[in-house]
């Protein structure tokens, strides 16, 4: 079956002497591994297109058996240059992406949430929004398509007593505003040190809870700091 879709490549490694290997999250089939056969070769070029947060569009003719496809065609859709540029920019924007990899199951669409992944990176390219807020959007955005959308009214899951969402002087209307999922009611949205800290503590409540597998981040000590 020939698919043509759009991904973000989620991670890529090197595999023998001049191919790679790409993970990639798809609009179409979610998150899928690819095999780049001679990407790494000098004729090539192909390797570029497969940076981790690349928005390319693929073709590819997809055989259930294999747990590597392979690519027929690749093209770039559009890039990040102010991300790629800016510390604290490529620092959570990288989270996001680890995020995104440690969460998804292979082959499990979730076309709402690329939407969200993409509109997220745009929002970072254009640097108009607050860079801790943008990342608390992607984060409940995760939650909330993959089936865990927080109640703010509720303050205890089995096993755990969550921070209080509504601690900092603004931090539950906030937290309401980002649950929304609308960017533009959130651009320029200013946050108390109080109610970063609140929300910050929240969130990440939450995605523990429900996804251990995020506790082997290997960005979060430096995420901390730059959260805080």
């Amino acid at each position: 079956m020939l698919i043509q879709t759009t991904a973000i490549v989620l991670k890529s490694f090197p595999y023998g002497d001049t191919s790679l290997i790409a993970r990639c999250f798809t609009l179409e089939k979610g998150k899928m591994s690819f095999i780049i056969k001679g990407a790494r070769s000098k004729k090539s070029g192909s390797a570029a297109l497969f940076q981790p947060m690349s928005h390319i569009e693929l073709i590819f003719n997809y055989k259930e058996s294999r747990n590597l496809q392979i690519i027929s065609k690749r093209s770039f859709i559009e890039i990040w240059p102010n991300i790629q540029n800016d510390l604290k920019r490529i620092t959570l924007a990288l989270s996001i992406l680890e995020m995104t990899d440690k969460t998804l199951s292979d082959e499990d669409p979730h076309p709402g949430l690329f939407h969200v992944l993409v509109e997220t990176y745009r929002a970072f390219n254009k640097g108009k929004n607050n860079l801790n807020v943008l990342f608390w959007f992607y984060e409940l955005a995760l939650l909330s398509h993959l089936g865990f959308q927080p109640d703010l009214d509720q303050r205890e899951l089995p096993g755990l007593m969550l921070p209080d969402p509504s601690e900092g002087p603004k931090s539950r209307k906030i937290l309401e505003m980002l649950i929304k999922e609308d960017l533009a009611s959130i651009e320029n949205l200013e946050v108390l040190p109080k109610d970063n800290r609140v929300i910050s503590d929240y969130i990440q409540a939450n995605l523990f809870y429900h996804f251990d597998t995020l506790n082997q981040l290997k960005s979060l000590n430096v995420l901390k700091k730059i959260l805080s």
